[in-house]
């Protein structure tokens, strides 16, 4: 293992030739640039292949290209860029092909600005292209996370053959701490649906069309099964002081530092206050969450959007408990006073 003091950004960058990404197709968009400007660097120097498309649109179909001919395979891009990139995604679905997208998210709709928001949650977890897909979508909120969660990706795109998001946001991927990245460099493994261009691969095809409405359907309900299973094994989730929390607040990314640092501030007071932070949006952790609505009065979720994990949280607590709401958006990150605040006035209504 070996430490380095460097940004999130710069981190993912690093992370992802350590998980063996040999190719890296994408186009420079704030504040996603320096994943960019990092692989630039980083992949020529052990013959990775680095290409800045024309456009988002042609960077996510090399990757599809690439990941078709058995590649481990990234793109990254910023919000209006992933907009972009929606139908390229669904298409990695279908064909069931693995690639690691990376999304650090800016403030909207439209071109908004370039500063930290956390509006792309519907697009991203909900699926933001055409069809009956899902992908997997892990949420760092360090950059030791950015990390960890991109070698982790490449792990489950290839173990579930689809793409897998990285869902960050500016301000992650712009602070500097310190990261331990491994220090075994992971190596692409030959797979046998991929196409090589050889005798061995000759008869595999890679596609997604089905014009058979009877063999559509099949390949859905296979996929399904592929989803529940996902869903069975991969939810991750962290939890802090919930043991006896009246009031647990759920947050993701970025925000989840600030309410965890308004929760200590709140137990000095006195105020039995709790944290659930999930790393996979989807799958969402559900059945922990289900537990714990057993256990407290209420929740409280902080986003830096107009409220849309939130109700994942409604959904998954379904009524038991009330769920009360604070988000900020356009960029503005609230003070961690202003966060005590808000969560005091949550805990004392119930």
């Amino acid at each position: 293992m070996f430490k380095e003091f460097i940004k999130g950004n710069e981190a993912i960058a690093k992370a992802a030739a350590l998980a063996g990404c040999t190719q890296y197709y994408g186009y420079p968009i704030t504040p996603s640039s320096e994943i960019i400007h990092a692989v630039a660097d980083y992949f020529p120097k052990f013959g990775g292949t680095f290409v800045q498309a024309e456009s988002e649109v042609a960077a996510i179909n090399m990757a599809f290209g690439a990941a078709a001919c058995g590649k481990r395979v990234m793109t990254a891009s910023s919000s209006p860029g992933i907009s972009l990139k929606q139908e390229g995604v669904s298409y990695l679905a279908g064909a069931e092909l693995p690639c690691v997208i990376i999304d650090i998210m800016r403030a909207g709709p439209g071109l908004g600005n370039i500063w930290p928001e956390q509006g792309d949650y519907h697009q991203i977890v909900k699926g933001g292209g055409h069809g009956n897909y899902k992908t997997i979508v892990l949420a760092p909120n360090s950059p030791q996370e950015m990390c960890d969660f991109t070698i982790l990706a490449f792990e489950l795109a290839e173990k579930y053959r689809g793409p897998v998001y990285v869902l960050s946001d500016a301000y992650t991927g712009q602070v500097m701490e310190p990261v331990i990245f491994p220090d075994e460099v992971k190596k692409e493994k030959r797979q046998d649906w991929a196409i090589y261009g050889d005798k061995e691969s000759s008869g595999n095809v890679v596609y997604s069309i089905q014009m058979n409405t009877v063999e559509q359907e099949k390949v859905n309900l296979r996929l399904d099964k592929k989803y529940r299973e996902i869903e069975k094994c991969e939810a991750r989730y962290e939890e802090y002081l919930v043991d006896d929390a009246e009031m647990i607040v759920v947050s993701y990314g970025i925000s989840s530092r600030i309410a965890h640092s308004a929760v200590d501030s709140l137990r000095e007071e006195g105020f039995k206050v709790g944290m659930f932070t999930p790393k996979t949006l989807w799958p969402y952790p559900v059945n922990r969450l289900k537990q714990l609505s057993e256990k407290c009065r209420s929740f409280a979720v902080l986003e830096l959007s107009n409220g849309q994990m939130v109700e994942d949280v409604r959904l998954t607590v379904e009524g038991k408990r009330p769920v009360d709401f604070y988000g900020r958006m356009g960029g503005a990150i609230p003070s961690q006073e202003e966060v005590i605040g808000v969560f005091k006035d949550f805990y004392n209504k119930y």
